[in-house]
């Protein structure tokens, strides 16, 4: 189901992503560089040293990296786009839900039009990813404006608790602030 977009701030700061993920208790960080988020997210985490940065090649890769950090007790998080949401949703499937485990990913929603639910995008890439998510069964928030971001820590404890898979939806560039 779509949430609708809270219009009370239209900025998306970076740092404040950063610090909802520490504060769930993230430290390390999956990432297949993203346009739509690396100047905002990716580029800050590769300079954080609270925060190991891990470079995949694949999202399928991050999918097995995330579970097997998982069994070693470790947090982690997978930055990438759209796109490659799609390429992964078999690993998804098997890891997150055959296997329950806690995938959880931030993903930057790749030409995504302001003010405009992504459900209602123009953009096919863009309006597909939440009734996929939904037919999966797979929990998922848009995070699109700081009022969003404290979303982000219960969602990533939940997805930990159950466990389950969780995909955050980047729904704008965050600012490098």
């Amino acid at each position: 189901m779509t949430e609708p977009l809270d219009r009370t701030n239209d900025t998306l700061r970076g740092s404040s992503i950063i610090a909802a993920i520490k504060s769930a208790g993230i430290n390390i960080v999956l990432s297949v560089p993203d346009i739509w988020t690396s100047k905002g997210l990716l580029f800050p985490i590769a300079n954080d040293k609270e925060l190991r940065l891990i470079r995949v090649c694949k999202e399928d890769e991050a999918v097995g990296i995330t579970a097997g950090l998982y069994f070693c007790g470790q947090r982690a998080v997978s930055l990438i786009q759209s796109t490659g949401l799609l390429d992964s949703l078999n690993a998804m499937r098997a890891m997150g839900l055959e296997y329950r485990q806690p995938i959880c990913m931030l993903v930057g929603l790749l030409g995504k039009e302001p003010d405009v639910a992504p459900k209602d995008s123009k953009k096919v890439g863009v309006s597909i990813i939440e009734p996929v998510l939904d037919a999966m069964g797979i929990t998922h928030h848009l995070i699109e404006t700081e009022a969003d971001v404290p979303k982000i820590k219960p969602a990533i404890d939940a997805a930990y608790a159950k466990p389950e898979p969780l995909v955050l939806l980047i729904g704008r560039r965050p600012d490098a602030t």
